[in-house]
């Protein structure tokens, strides 16, 4: 039995015309499977709840939506019992297929999972945040403090992304939300402690991002060297105190080239993050709202992906 947890909102109505066609293919077969279908924020997560919580028989989850439902859906899964995750991309940046080399036809795609040659055990991250009530999210990409989700909480509910998602242009929505938070962001002091031993300090903060996977935003290539099944973090600093040094980083990030100076980068199995002022969080771009304290640590291959 597959058990599909499908966004149908997902790249502005791409996940539904997707769902139909996995539909079609699987009554065609005669291939058992149930199929929730989201209808808001939280749906995802409380149907992977739902189906792993107290089973201890073998489950087969696939995710159908965007590197946000996936989210989701790895933030709710149980794994006390044998787990396997699939994930048919719909969305509209789609990171985690694109790390994980998956077709980009969705009939080959569903077509690998329902019969892999083999299982990838893959690491993911657990990011920690909130000063009065402490908050755990999960996450498969990266989760980042700072400009980069600035531009995940702008993008969520951008009407110029709905549009560009429609035609098919999804990363040039990411492009120009960046620009226009570009002419916003500002810098600020803080630190990262790396393992609890490493501190380091720096003056001109415009973000930090924390990769389990090499890109973010639909595509930016900010941690290339990341490898998603070393049971490690690649840290991403940006810090200077002129924001146009940010253009040459997102350009060498877009077109995958080494990263210029000012942007550091560091490995590790868990890091602290401090900054002065309260900075814009986001996990697998999701939001986590603003905070001036968060951690992020790497559980090592544990998520069984079926790919």
């Amino acid at each position: 039995m597959y058990n599909f947890i499908v966004n149908p909102k997902a790249g502005s109505g791409k996940g539904l015309k997707i769902w139909k066609a996995i539909a079609r293919y699987m009554d065609s077969h005669n291939i058992e499977y149930e199929v929730f279908l989201t209808e808001g924020i939280g749906d995802a997560r409380t149907a992977a709840r739902r189906l792993t919580d107290s089973h201890d028989e073998p489950r087969y989850i696939i995710a159908v939506g965007g590197d946000g439902t996936m989210n989701e859906v790895l933030d709710g899964v149980s794994f006390h019992g044998p787990l396997s995750l699939g994930y048919i991309p719909a969305g509209s940046g789609n990171d985690l297929a694109r790390s994980l080399r998956m077709p980009g036809r969705t009939i080959k795609c569903l077509k690998k999972q329902l019969a892999p040659r083999h299982f990838t055990m893959i690491d993911y991250g657990v990011l920690t945040y909130g000063n009065q009530e402490v908050s755990h999210r999960r996450f498969l990409v990266s989760a980042g403090i700072g400009f980069d989700a600035a531009v995940c909480q702008d993008a969520l509910s951008s009407r110029c992304r709905q549009r560009l998602n429609r035609l098919g242009m999804g990363k040039l929505s990411y492009i120009l939300i960046g620009i226009h938070q570009f002419f916003k962001c500002k810098s600020c002091k803080g630190y990262i402690l790396l393992d609890g031993v490493k501190k380091v300090e720096f003056n001109n903060i415009l973000f930090i991002s924390c990769h389990i996977q090499p890109s973010e935003g639909g595509g930016f290539l900010f941690a290339p060297r990341a490898d998603g099944s070393d049971g490690k973090l690649n840290i991403c600093v940006m810090s200077h105190g002129t924001r146009t040094k940010l253009i040459p980083v997102l350009l060498s990030a877009l077109i995958g080239r080494r990263r210029p100076k000012g942007v550091r980068t560091y490995e590790c199995r868990e890091v602290s993050i401090h900054t002065e002022a309260a900075l814009p969080v986001h996990a697998d771009g999701e939001s986590c709202g603003f905070q001036t304290d968060i951690q992020a640590s790497c559980i090592a291959r544990k998520v069984r992906m079926m790919i």
